[in-house]
């Protein structure tokens, strides 16, 4: 087994043992460990249908392949770190927030940093959460996460003058109400760039190539560009490249129970085989 450093119980980082590339998956939803203070109100089948079940293990071949893999333990529907840090429903809080807040669209549909509902109907707390909760959240489970997968995609920049970050999901087989797709078939896999902002288009095609040569129905969704850490972390005039890649659940997946059934072995698989044209891409690249 592969080295894992889990850092307090709230998220973990795997290295490879050799053959080091400038690759970092990081996979911000798999986490499912519920912190002491979380006292949600919500039952757990409403908070599984945000998580983003198994999508660390669909990746864990990253270190093999010389990239570094990155994943919360903390779950999203206690606090996102895909979610910009202004993005909070004041709604939600007892008192005012001392800081910038900038409700965006996903606080407006209950589903920001913090996030209002579990599930569609499905309130996550009972009562409104004080400043200090907040502020212990960001600071003991945000912002270590956010700060680590910094510090992975500068090292790997810094060493080799250019990185590839993917930014790694999953996705429900059709949008639900609290999504903007809601009762829309979704593809297999989703590839996204915040609109050609955060990776080199061409590499961002690459990407849609890869999964299409395996016999995926890809799709470059409108809907599904990327949250936030894309966002921050691609800067393709600097050669920082960020893609956002969701795998369809049905693919790997009993929707409801969150069970893996026959297919997670051939979605690992190829995911693996995605893994290694990376490497050998990257390879090229480097020695340009």
């Amino acid at each position: 087994m592969l080295p894992r450093h889990v850092v307090d119980g709230r998220y973990f980082v795997e290295t490879p043992l050799e053959g080091r590339v400038p690759v970092v998956c990081d996979s911000p939803h798999s986490g499912i460990v519920f912190p002491a203070d979380f006292a949600t109100v919500a039952s757990l089948e409403a908070i599984y249908t945000s998580w983003d079940a198994h999508v660390d293990e669909l990746w864990a071949e990253a270190p093999r392949f010389g990239a570094v893999l990155l994943g919360a333990l903390f779950p999203r529907a206690y606090i996102d770190p895909n979610r910009a840090i202004h993005d909070i429903d004041p709604d939600l809080l007892a008192q005012l927030w001392p800081h910038d807040a900038r409700p965006g669209e996903c606080s407006q549909r209950g589903i920001g940093l913090i996030r209002r509902y579990a599930a569609p109907g499905v309130p996550m707390y009972d009562r409104r959460l004080s400043v200090a909760e907040v502020e212990r959240r960001l600071h003991d489970y945000y912002q270590p996460y956010r700060q680590a997968l910094s510090d992975a995609l500068e090292q790997a920049w810094q060493r080799d003058g250019m990185v590839w970050h993917l930014n790694c999901h999953s996705m429900r087989s059709r949008g639900g109400n609290l999504n903007r797709d809601s009762g829309q078939a979704r593809p297999d896999v989703v590839i996204g760039d915040n609109h050609g902002s955060s990776a080199d288009p061409a590499f961002t095609q690459w990407v849609v190539s890869r999964f299409e040569a395996m016999g995926y129905r890809v799709g470059a969704d409108p809907l599904h560009q990327g949250g936030d850490l894309i966002r921050i972390y691609g800067d393709p005039q600097r050669q920082r490249h960020s893609v956002q890649i969701a795998i369809n659940r049905a693919l790997y997946m009993d929707e409801t129970t969150c069970e893996k059934h026959e297919g997670f072995d051939v979605v690992q698989e190829n995911i693996g085989r995605f893994l290694r044209e990376l490497r050998d891409f990257v390879a090229q690249r480097l020695s340009a």
